[in-house]
């Protein structure tokens, strides 16, 4: 199959539904199909046409929601070239920007759409209302996921139970929706795949001593990822046992703010903020800690937590549908409600040796699970779907039509 990739973030571009998209482009690529790229020029206000990854970057404004850029609904010169792919089906990735044009370009040259929701927009919505009119906000945002995700696309698929729940159960969608967990490239995360000699010297660079128990969270420093809960509890934690280290990886619009709350603290030196890493290095990372914590509830998917688990972590993480299907409490990790539990189930973790090999061990057979080959198999019979829908609708219509013809021909006649 000839297949477009339509989607507002990309490497180098670093975040869960890059990685998503990345993964899935080269896991088609794998199973034999042509694979394009249709994406936001995050470096300037040019058209960028990339031959040998038949990628295309158009122009894109930032909109202050951390640097994402927002493109126009209709790139002209991107169309052209476009219209040379010659596309099967079109997979969009995101509603706005780059997702309004692959619907547009769906409908102008007649292509099946498929399309997958990544974001829970109602947990984002503080960014652009600061606190005010949330609940008509909430009410735009499920017109508008309803106009994107149900009126416009022909197969819909999304990552986890959570979000199957909220279309059927809130939004009323009536309509197929495919549960497809996104998949990575596990391999890259094994132990044995990453220089060892490298995680030596990267844990000396970060200041973590030989017994320190490491805590590691990577991902986005923003309201919505509740990072102050874990710094809360970690604050109690390091004065029980000193060598217990909170490390967090990643960059966002609360990076500073964190920073100058610990600094000020006397719990600052358990607490280790990198920064911004490479997607290149994240492997390195995965491999300092002894248990992967997070505390965010608005994921879709939370595909680091399964980064952790190929990396042989044990996840411990908020009670919340979207880790039911990946973290299985005693077995890989453990669910916590509230700080008193975190708390306890850390410091049981860092007593009890044994256990915590035990969940390591299956934390590494689960992660096998998530293959980017199985997910690029699972979407590919979804588009096979699409096509064949599109096509069975098409030929409806022009039926119904030689029928309407064919009958006022034959009252003509009468």
């Amino acid at each position: 199959m000839r297949i477009g990739l339509f989607t507002d973030v990309y490497p180098p571009y670093v975040n869960g539904v890059s990685t998503s998209v990345l993964m899935l482009k080269r896991s088609l690529e794998a199973l034999g199909h042509q694979v394009y790229v249709v994406t936001v020029n995050n470096e300037n206000m040019k058209y960028k046409y990339e031959e040998d990854g038949n990628i295309i970057r158009v122009p894109g404004l930032p909109i202050g929601i951390y640097d994402y850029r927002l493109t126009g609904i209709y790139p002209v010169k991107a169309i052209k070239e476009i219209k040379k792919w010659r596309l099967d089906v079109i997979h969009s990735h995101t509603e706005f920007g780059v997702g309004t044009f692959a619907r547009i370009i769906s409908k102008q040259l007649e292509i099946p759409l498929v399309h997958t929701y990544h974001t829970m927009y109602e947990d984002y919505i503080h960014y652009i209302t600061k606190g005010y009119f949330n609940g008509i906000s909430k009410k735009i945002v499920e017109y508008l996921t309803l106009f994107y995700c149900d009126h416009t696309i022909s197969e819909l698929i999304v990552p986890t139970k959570k979000t199957y729940d909220l279309f059927k159960g809130k939004y009323k969608v009536n309509r197929n929706i495919y549960v497809i967990p996104t998949g990575i490239e596990v391999e890259k995360f094994y132990k044995e795949n990453v220089d060892q000699k490298e995680v030596i010297e990267l844990r000396k660079k970060v200041g973590l001593k030989k017994d320190d128990f490491v805590l590691l969270y990577v991902g986005r420093i923003a309201a919505e990822k509740n990072i102050s809960f874990l710094l809360d509890c970690q604050k109690v934690l390091s004065k029980k046992c000193p060598n217990i280290k909170l490390l967090v990886v990643g960059d966002g619009p609360d990076l500073e703010k964190h920073k100058e709350e610990t600094k000020s603290s006397a719990f600052n030196d358990s607490v280790i903020f990198v920064g911004k890493v490479p997607l290149t290095e994240v492997a390195k990372y995965y491999q300092l800690g002894d248990v992967f914590v997070t505390a965010s509830q608005t994921e879709t998917q939370g595909l680091t937590v399964i980064e952790a688990m190929a990396s042989s972590m044990p996840v411990v993480c908020m009670k919340d549908e979207s880790f039911m299907n990946t973290v299985v409490p005693d077995l890989n990790g453990y669910m916590f409600e509230n700080k008193r539990e975190y708390r306890n189930i850390i410091t049981d973790l860092y007593n009890d040796s044994d256990k915590l090999m035990r969940l390591k061990k299956q934390a590494r057979l689960n992660g096998n699970m998530h293959s980017s080959k199985y997910y690029g198999e699972r979407v590919s019979d979804v588009y096979r779907i699409a096509i064949e829908n599109y096509k069975n609708k098409k030929n409806n219509f022009w039926d119904y039509i030689k029928k309407v013809v064919g009958k006022g021909e034959k009252d003509r006649r009468s």
